[in-house]
């Protein structure tokens, strides 16, 4: 008897994607045409699907291997973060940065061959993303938050990483802001504008890769010969396939496997006028992540607009309400307000939420599922750094090849079990409410 998943949950708007709205227009959609047969197909047009698509077709130059994507590349999940590259163990499920030493040597390293891919194909094709090797800056407001910033420049000395103090005068000259009383720098993180690099990932595919569009896939069906994917408009069949659906894997809800759909939210100013450039001061284009992990990250970006991320909620549905956005949109303003006053003027342009795919334990789905169908999921917060590198080890993992750092991740356990629901739903929730309220001032 032929086995089927089926898949129950798909992006939607979540509100206004600032990233993607404040690009040119994209290209027309090219939609998958039924009927075709390819050796590979790629589920999910996120950074993961992206570098999993590309490994391949690196890897396998004569296979035929297509990428569908439910949405517009670059407009869900994966052009929604903050756009930033991070290197060094940075765990926002848990009370602190670092664990033990070995973890987060290990953890740097898994991140930073991401990162390093990345950037490679960013050189070599020139893709117009911002990208910026420019570093981060953890600031704090509070005691707590002081003293959350030397607890992780404690576990920066342990694992040999440098940093840089700043005092509250030195942030004030990056950000132009009075609000921080002391911040670390770190040199290793990357950032970007997020949109932009997964459509340039996506339009410079090598030849045997075909990218599709708005092709959201309803079921697989696994049979002797291979697999029939069911689009709307009809059917696809692949000898192989590679899941990377992130939160949106096809199994949450229907049986419980771990995974932790957390939405966090941001918005975008309008561009800043001159004027209000001069007033603000400070350096053209920074990035600053908050000594809370409930707290706020900030980015100036070079466009003179500012980008402000905070406040998380679960919603295992993988979608938002507007009741949310609104909340999320007044939080922003609040935080805006208090570290910008100098800009009363400057409006919120763009608000939007993106999912986390967290799990209790920082468990991955990571390997072969069943039937040569294989899948990378899991991001646990850190979406563009690790889902890069996990792109790339599942397509080397479906070919056979092996290394350390695959030896690595198949090492990471399956996501912790949950409790039903609607248990889980009222855990959940209650745990991301306690840290954000304990998060205070920093937000």
């Amino acid at each position: 008897m032929d086995q089927k998943l089926e898949f129950a949950r798909f992006p939607a708007p979540d509100g206004v994607n600032g990233w993607w709205e404040s690009l040119p227009p994209a290209a027309a959609v090219r939609q998958a045409v039924s009927g075709k047969q390819y050796d590979w197909v790629v589920i999910g047009g996120g950074i993961t699907g992206l570098c999993a698509a590309r490994r391949l077709a690196e890897l396998a130059p004569d296979a035929s291997i297509a990428l569908l994507e439910a949405d517009r590349i670059g407009r869900s999940t994966a052009g929604r973060n903050s756009g930033f590259f991070v290197d060094l163990p940075h765990d926002i499920s848990s009370e602190s940065y670092s664990r033990s030493v070995e973890e987060d040597q290990a953890d740097v390293r898994f991140q930073r061959h991401g990162i390093d891919y990345v950037r490679s194909l960013v050189q070599q094709h020139g893709i117009a993303c911002d990208w910026r090797d420019d570093g981060k800056f953890h600031a704090a407001v509070s005691r707590k938050g002081e003293a959350a910033l030397q607890h992780f420049a404690d576990g920066l000395e342990r694992i040999g990483e440098g940093f840089e103090w700043l005092d509250e005068a030195a942030i004030g000259r990056v950000t132009g802001s009075g609000f921080y009383h002391r911040a670390i720098f770190t040199p290793g993180c990357s950032t970007v504008q997020p949109a932009a690099l997964m459509r340039g990932l996506a339009t410079s595919m090598p030849a045997n890769v075909q990218v599709f569009e708005m092709s959201p896939v309803r079921d697989i069906s696994s049979q002797p010969d291979g697999h029939v994917l069911r689009l709307d408009g009809g059917q696809i069949r692949a000898r192989r396939i590679i899941l990377c659906t992130n939160a949106y894997a096809a199994s949450f809800g229907l049986q419980h496997n771990g995974l932790l759909p957390v939405y966090t939210f941001a918005s975008l100013t309008r561009v800043m006028t001159p004027q209000e450039v001069q007033q603000l001061g400070g350096q053209s284009s920074w990035a600053l992540i908050p000594a809370d992990p409930m707290g706020t990250t900030v980015r100036r970006l070079s466009t003179d607009r500012i980008c402000v991320r905070n406040h998380f909620v679960f919603r295992p549905g993988v979608s938002v309400s507007a009741a949310d956005l609104a909340r999320a949109k007044r939080l922003h303003q609040r935080s805006f307000d208090r570290r910008f006053p100098m800009l009363p003027a400057v409006e919120l342009q763009y608000t939007w939420g993106g999912a986390l795919c967290l799990s209790a334990n920082n468990g991955v789905l990571f390997g072969k599922r069943e039937n040569n169908i294989y899948q990378a999921i899991g991001c646990n917060g850190l979406g563009l750094s690790r889902g890069s590198t996990s792109g790339k080890l599942i397509a080397e993992f479906a070919l056979g090849q092996d290394s350390s750092l695959l030896r690595q991740v198949q090492e990471i356990p399956l996501p912790r079990p949950l409790p039903p629901r609607p248990l889980m739903d009222i855990a959940v929730s209650t745990a991301i409410w306690a840290k954000e309220k304990a998060a205070g001032p920093e937000l």
